[in-house]
């Protein structure tokens, strides 16, 4: 099964889902990665954490949708609406799901609060993608309607 992280401008939060999930996933599972209007640059304080955390960074690039080496059979995207940041509509026969976070390409402050708002973003997303991991996937993955609720509502948790 292949999972498409999605968000604008596939530099930051989409990268880390992708690199994280494909860190942890079992045999089956593929994550990847992509933008509706992407960067062209992957953000370098994604790469650093990513490292830190020991998640191989070795050929994350900003990519766009068009360009996908597979199709996907989940699409989640990661862009916060809350924000007022239009997330991208993948056109396609997949499986949809929303699990918004803050772009940390947009924190402000002091080195150590940028850290901080990639960090949680980090967290977020590793709090879903290990939830998303613990499901009995072998079973859902022939189950849509489950899946999806299933996905949705962990596009709702928050790390502890």
């Amino acid at each position: 099964m292949n999972i498409l992280f999605l968000c604008t401008g596939n530099s930051c939060r989409s990268i880390l889902a992708e690199a994280t999930f494909n860190h942890l996933a079992p045999k089956g599972w593929h994550a990847m990665s992509a933008g509706s209007q992407p960067s062209g640059t992957v953000h370098p304080r994604s790469l650093a954490l990513l490292a830190r955390e020991g998640i191989a960074t070795t050929g994350y690039h900003s990519k766009s949708w068009d360009n996908l080496p597979q199709t996907p059979d989940i699409v989640v995207t990661v862009c916060a609406n809350a924000a007022g940041e239009t997330c991208p509509a993948y056109l396609g026969p997949v499986l949809r799901s929303h699990w918004g976070v803050e772009d940390p390409a947009h924190a402000t402050g002091t080195d150590a609060e940028i850290d901080a708002a990639f960090m949680t973003t980090y967290r977020t997303l590793r709090t879903r993608i290990e939830a998303f991991l613990a499901l009995p996937l072998a079973q859902l993955r022939y189950d849509p309607a489950r899946l999806k609720a299933e996905l949705d509502r962990i596009g709702a948790l928050t790390p502890v």
